[in-house]
């Protein structure tokens, strides 16, 4: 029997059983296309929280306080990271720039519009170190931060808020009550979850610190590493140099916190590749289903072709002759299958992103031919079996059977 012959009568007999054959094949396409779509958005899920995270800067450390606790109950924030840490820590030779900072909620008002939003106390190198543009204006100076100049730069969603779409350049707002003069807006760089940068207001450090808000410590230090440096030795000596202003003994926990935002992107890549991994695993479970599927229709199929089996054996037919149309019908069904799957695969990520704007799926190519070797493989295995029982039937025995 020729080659292309057994392709031309597997596919006829796939061709005279087509609701058969379809619903077959229904568990590898759902398998296939939920494999693409997993892997497709749970690579825009992680490469979104990368770019979020790298928007802050790979090369920075956050220091923050630690909690003061009261009987076992959080107390809020202690009181120790002071300007003088700030300097300190400037001196180190690794250190590029250093912002401190203060953050508190307040009420920001232009004429009738009014918003409750987040204003951080800082000095001029935080939009260096935090990797904040600015879209419009400009950022205030060291000048008038020493000199306690009442101007603020805001972030682009509460310029929205407050101006729509008039220019809020040169225009004065009012925070907790107290005027202050816009000079800049930031450039969008899109909500990160856990803060929104472009939903708040930066104002001078001492402004923020002696007259709007009263405080006496630092809630942040942003610390930028210098290029080259290795964040990690960086790290070591910013808790060196902490822990020596704050007299704390060896043995003793630190009263701050430091987050190494590139431990951060490496953290969070692994959480969610292992998720993806996971639902994945899940998702193939559907091609499992669709390789049983295959089996079993496969052994019907002998079941119901037996006189056919000892037809073609009688007229010649050899074993591997029978054993290769069974596979190829088996073949054809998995990879059909397979290519309905990646087409539904790619068209669901397509759906997912016009609908949902927070991130966007990604089509890995590396998906769409392991999605045809994965059908591949299931058409294979699980059509060897009812292929091999078919090969081994009894030409005579089958010619009798009814």
């Amino acid at each position: 029997m020729l080659f292309w012959t057994i392709i031309k009568v597997a596919f006829r007999s796939l061709a005279a059983n087509k609701l058969r054959s379809v619903l077959t094949m229904l568990g590898v396409i759902i398998g296939v296309a939920s494999v693409i779509a997993v892997a497709g958005v749970g690579s825009g899920a992680e490469e979104a929280i990368t770019s979020d995270i790298k928007a802050l800067g790979t090369n920075l450390l956050l220091i923050r306080p630690g909690q003061r606790d009261y009987r076992g109950i959080s107390a809020g924030a202690r009181q120790t990271m002071s300007l003088r840490d700030a300097q300190d820590l400037l001196a180190l030779p690794m250190v590029e720039m250093v912002a401190p900072e203060v953050v508190s909620p307040a009420q920001v008002k232009y004429l009738n519009n009014n918003t409750r939003t987040t204003v951080s106390g800082t000095v001029a190198t935080y939009f260096t170190v935090r990797n904040c543009g600015i879209e419009r204006g400009r950022v205030f100076t060291e000048g008038e931060a020493n000199g306690m100049s009442r101007v603020a730069v805001l972030g682009p969603q509460t310029a929205q808020k407050l101006f729509g779409q008039s220019d809020p350049l040169g225009q004065v707002i009012k925070i907790n009550g107290i005027n202050f003069r816009v000079v800049g807006v930031t450039a969008p760089k899109g909500d990160m979850g856990f803060f929104n940068p472009d939903d708040q207001v930066i104002i001078p450090l001492p402004v923020a610190m002696h007259q709007l808000f009263g405080f006496t410590s630092l809630h942040w230090i942003n610390l930028m590493v210098r290029d080259g440096a290795d964040i990690h030795e960086a790290e070591e000596a910013v808790i060196a140099v902490l822990r020596h202003n704050h007299r704390i003994l060896k043995g003793e926990d630190s009263d701050f916190f430091v987050r190494n935002m590139a431990d951060a992107i490496d953290t969070l890549a692994s959480v969610t590749g292992a998720v993806t991994l996971l639902l994945m695993t899940v998702a193939g479970v559907s091609l499992l289903v669709g390789g049983i599927g295959i089996m079993n229709i496969m052994l019907v199929s002998v079941t119901e072709r037996t006189r056919e089996i000892g037809v073609r054996k009688a007229l010649g037919a050899r074993d591997r002759d029978i054993m290769r149309q069974f596979l190829i019908e088996a073949l054809a069904l998995s990879l059909s299958g397979g290519a309905a799957g990646i087409a539904l695969g790619v068209g669901l990520i397509v759906s997912f992103n016009l609908f949902f704007r927070e991130f966007q799926a990604v089509i890995k190519p590396i998906s769409i031919p392991l999605a045809f070797f994965f059908a591949a493989s299931v058409g294979i295995f699980f059509g060897w079996y009812p292929a091999r029982k078919a090969s081994r039937l009894d030409p005579i025995e089958s010619l009798r059977y009814e």
